[in-house]
């Protein structure tokens, strides 16, 4: 009987909550409608805070209650998950109040569901790009802010994914190594080059990347693999390239997991170096 009991009230709590939310939704009263989307976001009820407020921006902009609103509609899809409509509802505020109550936090959270949204690195990149610019302007507008760190952190990982995608294209390239029936490499396109290039814009464009040493020893493989594939005449000056950037690679990496690889490769690269052999 007691079971029967329990079911009940939880339903009828049920009914009574569903009842009094449908009445917000049907409601005139836009101060009561106000004051119901703020207490159902500060219960954690994002689905009904935001569906009050998305009609309440339009209807109280210019009043005293419209920032707020605005910037609690962000907070709903943010806590909800949808990061690119929250990051929009972010960007909106701080662009409509530049000098608002709320615009700090407006421009952290734009930058971080941008960050939250980005993809894995194989795929195209264009959100993280624009991730890092959301988050780079938050910096600019608050270099004292206590999320400073925070967001910097950010644009590091995200830095990281760019170069994960640059390091995993520059390895395909060198995996495909040279065409086929093409033993000159005259062709600017050969995979070899596509590597060297790939992996030298990497390192310019990150030169604290973790994966540094990673790109480095690729860059070592990709010159040496393609001098060794070249025609005679050009094979010597393609092997002088290589052992320089094997000096390089040394200089930095000292202690290099891949030291025994890199030195065989200077062993083999000097045979065709008439100065080295003379």
């Amino acid at each position: 009987m007691k079971k029967y009991i329990i079911i009940a009230l939880v339903s009828g709590s049920v009914l009574t909550s569903c009842g009094e939310y449908n009445k917000v939704l049907k409601s005139t009263d836009y101060e009561y409608k106000y004051e119901a989307a703020k207490s159902y976001f500060g219960k954690g009820q994002n689905t009904k805070a935001a569906a009050i407020l998305e009609e309440l921006i339009t209807i109280l902009k210019g009043t005293d209650k419209a920032e707020e609103s605005l910037y609690m509609l962000g907070m709903t899809y943010y806590n909800q998950g949808d990061f690119i409509t929250a990051s929009h509802y972010f960007s909106t505020y701080y662009n409509t109040y530049p000098r608002g109550t709320y615009t700090e936090q407006a421009r952290f959270y734009s930058g971080k569901a941008l960050f939250l949204d980005t993809p894995e690195p194989r795929l195209d990149q264009s959100s993280t790009y624009k991730a890092i610019q959301e988050l780079q302007m938050f910096m600019e507008y608050f270099p004292a802010s206590n999320r400073h760190q925070e967001a910097q952190q950010m644009i590091f990982d995200l830095q990281d994914k760019l170069v994960m995608k640059d390091y995993m294209a520059a390895r395909l390239y060198y995996d495909l190594g040279s065409y086929t029936g093409n033993s000159s490499y005259s062709t600017t396109g050969n995979n070899y080059l596509a590597c060297i290039v790939t992996a030298q814009n990497a390192l310019k464009d990150y030169p604290y990347t973790k994966l540094r040493e990673d790109i480095s020893i690729l860059l070592l493989r990709a010159k040496y693999d393609m001098a060794k594939e070249s025609v005679e005449e050009k094979k010597e000056e393609r092997m002088r390239d290589a052992i320089d950037e094997y000096y390089a690679f040394k200089n930095e990496f000292p202690e290099s997991k891949y030291i025994k690889e890199v030195e065989n490769i200077y062993k083999d690269a000097k045979k065709y170096v008439k100065e080295i052999n003379e």
